[in-house]
């Protein structure tokens, strides 16, 4: 499709999708389903028991899967093509993957957590085994024999010695009954469910594990790649949003006959304080966007100076407090301390900032049918969202996932999708809405700002009894991380609807960090009331990559090696004395070796007066049930403060490893993000507006900053299920990078992100 030439609607959800033709062979039941109205709630759980609601055989031997999960950069498509084409004998090539379309796909609750492989695999897998069987039972009744007897290569069945006695995939599927194959358990992401077939033993994998390339890449590298940004469908028109001009405005007035004189224009749509123009193309919509003249009322200064920010998170009175751990005797432990050691982290707010600021299509008909194209990440939980702020049925929206530029969490792409469908409801045609990259980094939701403090109490011995683990957060969850809620996006909020679903996400000990050993141990985990936290702002918190993962790990880490300085122990060596994970073990020694390790306290001794000093740091991370290993490498230039990170070393445990390639690539991608968000990235704000905006203002790191040498060591663990590798190694680097950093100059920092302006302060006052 190209991206300047309009298609039919009907032709778009051909091509997108790719089921019409197929399934109108095998299944005409399916056809207006896809080309009449959206028909979202029947495709979805309620059909979870029948085998084709999860695969289909095509007469042409092709295979089409359905999942509810969605591929967000990180080679899902592809792994799932490896994984039922494992069980059916086939090769990837002949497994279409169709994902995240609301009318069509069982509800499996998007992609979050890392958790698609680790939940979307079993289902794909047993509904393989199962059709297999069920092919096979087929193909045996035609030939008088036994499933025992046959054999299968490439798709095609035969029975064994007996060449000519042979039947492909195609030929039975028109003949196989898939209703009621399969027995449903649990329900959105922990749906599975199992039917007659037994899955393969992986020792006998043989496309499990291999490193195919990613079916996505050939079309991205060469520009052929149909994103969200490139949907067309008949009618439609373009629009962009005015956002209030600072938090907690009101709109006063709005001046329809400012930008009437622009070609193209056609309407402004004002619904208390949600504004949006609306033309016949985009450059008329960026025109009267700029054009039209809005008055809003005065600021209110509803957050504090930036310098006060992590004040204001320690002495604020918390809005939920919770003790989410204790072990032993924490307080006299540290009451009968030989030694006391205090430290103080702060992790600022980010922003997701995708190189794509997130667009999205809705086509809303005024009996309420509605299709929503969109980016998000759960489409199924949009759907829910999207009909509820419509006051429609859920069976008359349908939410089509298209692709956008990278989703981890919730970076906005959500809400581009409820300001398109406000727009279209307005104005009874399909609107496409593209927001620029200040309405990203300006009002797109943020990840939290965190303060810790931590107390360790030591023995005479230099053995450490007691740690006490303090967090103060604005909650990940302000703005829930599922947007199935009406009141959960932006444009709903600045109509006037409060915010629903969001909930206090507690900072939890052993869960966002290791849970190292310690005879006695408090964690307290206090949430914070968000800034404006009744209404839209700038500074709404939810979900980014990774949720408190990094900003936890990087207190926890940072600390365990502050402790092995004081008692001039090895980090790693000091590490293993508080855990007996085997697994946990086993990554830091595999990273340890592949760095070439030197065993020694840190920091380096006698850095002279060089005036670049370079070190070595080391973090561990740990999510739910994947574990890494990372080792940085730095260089300080003394002068100016600039890090440089040279090398990475990251070893991975996630489990059974599906493609090793995908895998890797993913991990780089974990590695250079949250590199990124450690050198470079803090959202900036002045009493009532972020102010970082844009590219030079909001920096993330380019090509030139990365590292000279990433080595990325897989452990593969066949035995156990896959855990997830979307987000854990992004975990312990920024702990690397300041052990590192540490290392080298002797100098302690403890809030990210480690500017040069701030490295080279830190230098100056030790």
């Amino acid at each position: 499709m190209n991206s300047k030439a309009g298609i039919s609607r009907r032709a778009f959800v051909k091509s997108a999708s790719g089921l019409i033709i197929a399934f109108s062979l095998t299944d005409s039941a399916v056809a207006p389903q896809l080309l009449g109205a959206p028909q979202g709630a029947p495709a979805t759980n309620r059909k979870a028991a029948q085998l084709d609601a999860w695969l289909r055989v095509q007469p042409d031997g092709i295979v089409r899967v359905f999942t509810g999960k969605v591929d967000v950069g990180n080679g899902l498509q592809t792994a799932f093509s490896q994984i039922v084409a494992e069980e059916l004998d086939l090769t990837p090539e002949r497994i279409v993957v169709v994902m995240g379309d609301t009318s069509v796909t069982p509800d499996q609750g998007g992609t979050s957590a890392s958790s698609s492989i680790a939940q979307g695999a079993r289902p794909l897998r047993n509904a393989a085994a199962t059709a297999k069987t069920l092919l096979l039972q087929l193909a045996a009744h035609q030939f008088g024999t036994s499933t025992d007897e046959l054999q299968v290569r490439s798709g095609v069945i035969s029975v064994k010695g007996e060449p000519s006695k042979s039947v492909s995939y195609g030929d039975l599927a028109g003949s196989m009954n898939s209703s009621g194959a399969l027995k449903v358990s649990g329900n959105a992401g922990g749906i599975n469910v199992e039917g007659v077939g037994k899955p393969k033993d992986p020792s006998t994998y043989t496309v499990v594990g291999k490193p195919l390339l990613r079916a996505d890449l050939s079309a991205k590298i060469l520009g052929q790649f149909q994103y969200v940004t490139d949907v067309r469908v008949d009618g439609m028109l373009h629009a962009r949003v005015i956002r209030p001009a600072s938090v907690g405005a009101k709109l006063i007035h709005v001046d329809g006959d400012s930008v009437k004189h622009i070609p193209g224009y056609v309407k402004t749509v004002v619904k208390n304080d949600f504004v949006g123009v609306v033309a016949e193309n985009e450059w008329a919509a960026v025109r009267s966007a700029k054009a039209l003249k809005v008055t809003w009322s005065a600021p209110i200064q509803a957050f504090p100076d930036q310098k006060d920010l992590y004040d204001h998170l320690r002495s604020a009175t918390p809005k939920a407090s919770r003790e989410t751990l204790k072990r032993g005797d924490p307080i006299g432990g540290l009451a009968k301390a030989a030694k006391r050691i205090e430290a103080r982290y702060d992790f600022p707010f980010q922003s997701h900032s995708p190189m794509d600021p997130g667009c999205a299509v809705a086509d809303v008909h005024m009996d309420g049918l509605t299709t929503v194209w969109s980016g998000g990440q759960k489409p199924h939980y949009l759907q829910k969202g999207y009909a509820e702020l419509l006051g429609v049925p859920l069976e008359k929206v349908r939410v089509i996932w298209v692709e956008d530029a990278g989703s981890y969490g919730r970076p906005g792409y959500e809400d581009t999708g409820a300001d398109a469908v406000l727009l279209s409801q307005a104005v009874g045609r399909p609107v496409r809405v593209q927001w620029a990259r200040s309405d990203m980094t300006a009002w797109g939701r943020k990840g939290p700002a965190v303060s810790f403090d931590v107390i360790a109490g030591l023995d005479e011995k230099g053995g450490v009894t007691t740690v006490q683990f303090t967090s103060r957060a604005f909650s990940a969850a302000q703005i829930h991380f599922l947007p199935q809620t009406a009141g959960n996006y932006l444009a709903s909020q600045l109509i006037g609807m409060p915010i629903t679903g969001g909930s206090d996400e507690f900072i939890v000990w052993g869960n966002r960090a290791v849970d190292y050993e310690f005879e006695n141990l408090q964690a307290v985990a206090h949430v914070v009331a968000g800034f404006h936290d009744g209404g839209p702002s700038p500074l709404g918190t939810t979900h980014m990559r990774d949720p408190n993962g990094p900003a936890t790990t990087f207190a926890v880490e940072s600390f365990m090696d502050e402790l092995a300085t004081i008692l001039q122990a090895d980090p790693i060596q000091f590490r293993f004395k508080y855990m007996t994970d085997a697994r946990a073990r086993a990554v830091l020694t595999a990273a340890a070796e592949k760095a070439s390790w030197d065993s020694r306290p840190s920091p380096r001794k006698n850095p002279g007066t060089q005036e670049v000093v370079a070190g070595r740091g080391v973090a561990l991370g740990i999510r739910n049930g994947t574990y890494i290993g990372t080792v940085a490498e730095v260089e300080v230039e003394r002068r100016t403060g600039a890090v440089r990170v040279t090398r990475l070393v990251c070893a991975h445990d996630c489990g059974l490893i599906i493609n090793p390639q995908s895998l890797r690539g993913t991990i780089a991608g974990n590695l250079v993000q949250s590199m990124s968000r450690t050198l470079k990235e803090e959202v900036l704000f002045d009493r009532n507006n972020v102010t970082n905006v844009d590219w030079k203002t909001y920096p993330v790191a380019r090509w030139s900053d990365v590292p000279t040498e990433v080595d990325i060591l897989l452990l593969n663990h066949p035995e156990i299920e896959p855990t997830g590798a979307g987000e854990p190694a992004s975990r312990p680097t920024p702990a690397a990078i300041a052990n590192a950093i540490f290392d080298a100059t002797g100098v302690r920092l403890r809030q990210v992100p480690f500017t040069p302006v701030r490295v080279k302060a830190a230098l100056s006052n030790a």
